[in-house]
């Protein structure tokens, strides 16, 4: 569980910063070239939701493979 939830915060973290990276860059292109700035909530939603369910399906793997290892093997390759 810890793993998942680990994989959750990770994920929307990065999405945030990715959206606000994204959403930087395309003000400073814009006002750049001279275009003007239209923000489109949906793309922006879609892109967050996009984020967290490759770090949620990502991180639900490695917390099963995690789960089926036995922790002395584990801890003695660590």
């Amino acid at each position: 569980m810890q793993f998942l939830v680990e994989a959750v915060v990770l994920s929307m973290f990065g999405g945030i910063v990715g959206i606000l990276g994204g959403l930087g860059l395309a003000l400073l292109a814009s006002s750049t070239m001279n275009i003007p700035f239209m923000l489109d909530w949906k793309i922006v939603i879609i892109a967050f939701a996009f984020s967290a369910a490759v770090g949620i399906l990502f991180g639900f793997f490695h917390t099963r493979r995690a789960a089926r290892l036995n922790p002395i093997e584990a801890l003695r390759h660590e």
